[in-house]
């Protein structure tokens, strides 16, 4: 069958990473994510993932213990990188090449960011794993994947979460809530729909990038929409 989306950007938040652990990395997530990346690469698309460092460390959260706004952030980057550590691993578990990639410098373990070498190693069919985010403060990591997007040419953003595509309200608080098959950019906006934090959207949105919200726990959903299964929520 033919591919609808031949390279993908795939963001995953840290706190799906936590399973039903209240905080950490759950080895069964980790090992649920590698086997979806695994389906999706031999499917022969170019894959690159962004992820959130929740699970262990929010940067917004940080004032609330006293810590000053940019260390927090710079603490919930590094948050990231363990992470992207953690991924690495798993998905090399699984006979995939992967690189994992910096935005703060730490040659010990991780590539500083430079996008000509990205873009080839996607190419050659490496997995990459960004991590820090854009290796600034005051930017989450949606910007991040919003950004990283961009500058490699992806053709969609995948954002894999809990549910099942963007509603009206949270289905886990409200019965009542309505799920959007398709929306436009426009429609989030004046809906206030909650999809990605309002500098990430914009670049999205003036980018021209796609964005696809579903939910990353059910097996076979990455593989269905890079064929061209209507799965989730597409923002476009």
């Amino acid at each position: 069958m033919a591919l609808k989306y031949k390279r993908v950007l795939l963001k995953l938040s840290g706190e799906s990473l936590m399973g039903s652990h209240g905080y950490g990395i759950d080895p069964e997530m980790l090992s649920h994510y590698a086997k979806q990346i695994k389906s999706l690469s031999d499917l022969g698309v170019e894959i690159s993932i962004v992820i959130g460092g929740g699970n262990i460390f929010r940067g917004l959260s940080a004032e609330k213990s006293g810590i000053e706004r940019v260390q927090g952030d710079y603490m919930g980057m590094l948050a990231t990188v363990i992470n992207g550590m953690a991924l690495q691993s798993a998905i090399e578990h699984q006979g995939l090449y992967t690189r994992l990639i910096s935005a703060i410098e730490m040659r010990q373990i991780a590539e500083p960011y430079i996008r000509r070498r990205a873009i080839r190693h996607l190419e050659k069919k490496r997995i990459l794993i960004f991590s820090a985010g854009t290796g600034n403060p005051f930017f989450t990591t949606d910007s991040a994947a919003a950004l990283r997007a961009i500058e490699i040419n992806a053709e969609v953003i995948l954002k894999g979460t809990r549910v099942d595509g963007i509603y009206t309200a949270d289905p886990e608080k409200d019965a009542t809530a309505v799920k959007f098959d398709k929306v436009t950019f426009q429609e989030v906006i004046s809906k206030g729909l909650n999809v990605m934090d309002m500098t990430a959207f914009t670049m999205c949105q003036e980018n021209n990038i796609p964005i696809i919200v579903f939910d990353i726990a059910k097996p076979n959903n990455l593989t269905d929409i890079v064929q061209g299964a209507e799965i989730g929520t597409l923002v476009q």
